[in-house]
């Protein structure tokens, strides 16, 4: 993949009210510590999402009740008045029951997305902020991931969303046409041909959700962006994506298996979409950093961010007073404000021969301690002289400049090397 046609990502990061910080451990060993030690937000987070997908989980129930309901109903004879006996005529009626449910309950549940596009748009933001900060989570955040997000996140939701629905008029259509007695090739063909369509489009829109909560693009580019990053792991993706639908598949599996049906149920009530957005977030993540040079900034940088102006004020005053400490005690010399004892005193150590004893050594210990007190005597006896005290008197009140700094009026005055040290 050519790293040059993604340069359109590059500093574009969609991250408003955050800064990404660095990954302490690789991607995936920090992703599970981020589900393990921050399991509540994840369950918070899917609860949240849950409640947008409320419509369209009612349209597929009534779905159900509604050709449960036609199949109690029907069939009955088209041909009561001239048919002996009056055995009804169910050639097609089942399949043709199931296409017109399909037709006007999946078009609804197209309508539905928009809404499930809501808490699509906020999961991802707010997951999305997880990965990049080690844990970061507010409600706050995830209205604003929905503002921020919610056309990105539309655009793909809508798209698929056709596709899915095209896929299942088509089959059933296909099931009407066999059950009529008609000529299936045709039917199937159309059949196999949409289902392999809407499942590549459903990867091909995996991505553009990806980059639509990831960075700031415009439409071209994400949908060309899209389709490199697909064609560059297709094999990545594919796997990632059947790791990221486990939950899907306990649903699928429910069909046939009733305690399979209700742990995907459960699952999916505290976890499902959290589980999906994480995995499937998390890899486009190690894909970006791979091919994009990401814009981490420290520890230090992230909480900067976060600062009041007031804040970064006082922060920028402390690292000028802190500057002006470092240059004013390099301005400052012993061997010019400290009486130091003159060399010519006479006093010296005597060395110790190849042979000594421990008289040796005590009397070499005696003479360096007396060293020591003629040095400090020294001090004591000069440490009055004019010339050390308007030393010490100088230093001490650029000193008293640096902790309390006024203006000629009165007021606070800007700190600074320049104006500390003249």
């Amino acid at each position: 993949m050519a790293e040059s046609k993604l340069t359109a990502l590059e500093g574009n990061e969609l991250a408003d009210d955050y800064l990404r910080t660095h990954v302490p451990n690789g991607r995936w060993a920090d992703t599970w510590d981020l589900f393990k030690s921050n399991f509540h937000k994840f369950v918070i987070i899917n609860v949240f999402t849950l409640l947008f997908f409320v419509p369209g989980i009612i349209l597929v129930y009534f779905r159900l009740n509604y050709i449960s309901q036609m199949g109690i109903l029907y069939p009955f004879s088209a041909n009561a008045l001239f048919t002996y006996p009056l055995t009804p005529s169910t050639q097609g009626v089942a399949e043709s029951i199931v296409l017109s449910a399909d037709i006007m309950f999946y078009s609804m549940l197209i309508v539905a997305s928009l809404i499930a596009a809501v808490g699509i748009a906020g999961a991802s933001y707010s997951i999305k902020r997880l990965i990049n900060t080690h844990g970061q989570f507010t409600v706050k955040g995830y209205f604003h991931g929905v503002k921020v997000c919610y056309f990105n996140v539309l655009l793909p939701t809508l798209i698929f969303m056709a596709f899915l629905f095209s896929s299942f008029v088509i089959s059933d259509w296909a099931e009407q046409q066999i059950a009529y007695g008609r000529s299936a090739g045709g039917p199937i063909t159309a059949k196999v041909f949409i289902i392999i369509a809407t499942v590549l489009v459903g990867i091909y829109c995996s991505w553009l959700l990806a980059i639509g909560v990831s960075y700031k693009v415009k439409l071209r580019y994400l949908f060309k962006n899209s389709f490199v990053l697909l064609w560059g792991t297709i094999i990545q993706t594919i796997f990632m994506l059947g790791f990221s639908l486990i939950p899907v598949w306990l649903m699928l599996i429910g069909t046939q298996v009733t305690f399979f049906l209700i742990l995907g149920i459960i699952v999916f009530i505290f976890l499902g979409f959290s589980y999906i957005l994480l995995c499937w977030l998390a890899f486009t993540q190690w894909v970006f950093d791979m091919f994009i040079t990401p814009a981490v900034k420290s520890e230090k940088e992230a909480k900067r961010a976060q600062m009041t102006p007031k804040q970064l004020e006082a922060e920028k005053l402390a690292e000028e007073q802190a500057v002006a400490r470092e240059l004013l005690a390099a301005g400052r010399s012993e061997l010019i404000g400290r009486p130091i004892r003159p060399i010519e005193s006479g006093d010296v150590v005597k060395e110790i021969g190849r042979a000594f004893d421990r008289s040796d050594i005590s009397r070499v210990a005696a003479e360096r301690q007396g060293l020591v007190d003629g040095v400090n005597e020294y001090y004591e006896q000069h440490k009055g002289d004019t010339r050390y005290v308007e030393y010490e008197k100088m230093f001490a009140e650029r000193e008293k400049a640096l902790q309390t700094p006024k203006g000629k009026k009165g007021k606070g005055k800007k700190v600074s090397s320049d104006n500390l040290l003249r």
